[in-house]
């Protein structure tokens, strides 16, 4: 196998479809936590709880503490047919991005209802990414609408019964980091759901800093990758912001040698994004930094992520972090150990 492939078929792998986890673990940081270590492909299994013994004194470790809107919600069209909405993002004040499913094709200037007809909008244009431009009536009564019966908008791989009450309980809350502050995400970052406040504070004791920022997790997460030649795919735009104090501390723990520890393909696309020109420094923007082999990593030392879905902009970021060999390999090593894939799944850190 060559290491550094373009072709999206090169990046594929078998999972048993018992091991994509449906349900978050008793305890977050009781995860299973595999250690791969870059030079010499070495693999450990531990417990999530244990990563602390991996991170010193001086590193920064970098959380995304973006917060989950309750954006799936469901209509009606004037016909009275179904309609299902993933909310992306607000374009101003009437207007907002939305993922429309419906049984039958969708037109531009379609009306489309919420809450019981009290809340109606207006298709005004589809884009290039399939999204849906909608103009509300009323802004306002359409946030209303998602904070009162919005839903978390779990991975299509996670199944629920929509009557289950105390599983959406569970998901209000686990799909949801224990840090998570500034809303906007329609996907939790997921390898920060495995740290727990008792956790983080044992991290903070042994003098790791701990450095927020914030990338809302957009359509980006659920786009395919339709070209066999992935450098071809173009990445959905999504907002960043890092706090000057985040800046600093990555300033510091670089000048002295020591780590910076990304949590999530998120971080660490922010990370690599404000250090582009090989210094960081920039606040805030929209990134569409695509991450594949064989890219050069300016800023991020150590990676903390989730296992993820096959031939997706995910797994190649994380091929390009470790190389594809030692990547499949893990993968495999996690599969015949028994660990947990995906959202809710188990963890891994790439040292």
């Amino acid at each position: 196998m060559k290491s550094n492939s373009s072709k999206l078929s090169d990046y594929d792998y078998d999972l048993p479809r018992q091991l994509i986890a449906q349900y978050p673990r008793s305890k977050r940081e009781d995860s299973r936590l595999l250690i791969l270590h870059r030079k010499g492909s070495r693999i450990e299994h531990r417990k999530f709880f244990e990563i602390i013994e991996y991170l010193h004194a001086g590193d920064v470790l970098i959380l995304n503490d973006t917060k989950v809107v309750p954006a799936k919600i469901v209509g009606s069209k004037k016909t009275g047919g179904r309609v299902e909405a993933l909310l992306i993002r607000k374009i101003d004040d009437a207007v907002w991005e939305l993922l429309l499913k419906s049984n039958r094709k969708l037109k531009t200037n379609d009306s489309l209802y919420f809450s019981d007809h009290s809340v109606e909008g207006k298709t005004v244009c589809k884009n290039k990414t399939g999204s849906w431009y909608v103009e509300f009536k009323n802004g306002n009564e359409f946030m209303e609408v998602l904070k009162n019966t919005g839903k978390m908008p779990l991975p299509p791989y996670i199944k629920r019964n929509g009557e289950n009450q105390q599983l959406t309980i569970i998901d209000e809350t686990r799909y949801q980091t224990v840090y998570a502050k500034n809303v906007g995400a329609i996907a939790a970052p997921t390898a920060g759901l495995h740290f727990s406040e008792e956790l983080l504070k044992k991290i903070t004791e042994k003098k790791i800093t701990i450095g927020y920022i914030t990338l809302h997790v957009g359509l980006g997460t659920f786009q395919t990758i339709k070209d066999e030649d992935f450098t071809r795919h173009t990445m959905h735009k999504e907002f960043y912001k890092v706090p000057q104090n985040t800046i600093d501390a990555i300033h510091n723990a670089m000048s002295l040698g020591k780590k910076i520890v990304a949590t999530g393909t998120t971080a660490c696309r922010v990370l690599e994004t404000i250090a582009r020109d090989g210094r960081v420094k920039e606040h805030s923007g929209w990134t569409d930094l695509f991450i594949y082999p064989p890219y050069q990593f300016k800023v991020t030392d150590s990676l903390v992520t989730n296992f993820h879905l096959q031939k997706t902009s995910l797994m190649l970021l994380v091929a390009a972090f470790a190389g594809r060999e030692n990547i499949l390999n893990a993968y495999k090593s996690a599969i015949d150990h028994g660990y947990r894939f995906y959202s809710y799944g188990d963890c891994m850190l790439i040292i």
